[in-house]
């Protein structure tokens, strides 16, 4: 029995040898004290609106039909402190900018602190990365 029968040439490229179940990413939720602060700033960071506001779980996305970021209410949250090691990241952001240099001002302005070259931390605590648009990624507008 030929496994790889129905398995698009293009997964197989990229290293999956099995079609695995049909899923698709809803939204990446963060937890935070305040789910509308951080959604503010995530929505101007992006320039996407917020597509839904309860008063503990907050989604930013390009439209309401659209996987987004979620902010969920943790009043516990303890910030990561990277680098140190001592509350873990257990994830990050990379965000795309056309100009890294010029991005730099606009995240500060925005509510970020820088941590360390090009990583700074949402008015939360959660780590982020300005990244340069990649060449394969489109202008961004």
């Amino acid at each position: 029995m030929d496994v790889h029968r129905d398995i698009s040439p293009a997964l197989l490229e990229c290293g999956v040898d099995h079609p695995g179940m049909r899923a698709r990413l809803h939204h990446l939720v963060l937890d935070c004290p305040d789910p509308q602060d951080l959604a503010r700033f995530y929505a101007q960071l992006l320039d996407q609106p917020v597509t839904y506001d309860s008063a503990d779980f907050v989604v930013v996305s390009a439209d309401d039909r659209t996987s987004g970021l979620a902010f969920q209410r943790a009043p516990e949250h303890r910030p990561p402190t990277w680098p140190s090691p001592a509350v873990p990241q257990q994830m990050h952001l990379d965000v795309m900018v056309e100009d890294v240099d010029a991005a730099r001002g606009d995240v500060v302005r925005l509510g970020a602190t820088l941590l360390e070259g090009d990583v700074y931390a949402d008015p939360a605590g959660h780590p982020f990365c300005l990244i340069r648009r990649p060449h394969w990624a489109a202008p961004l507008t």
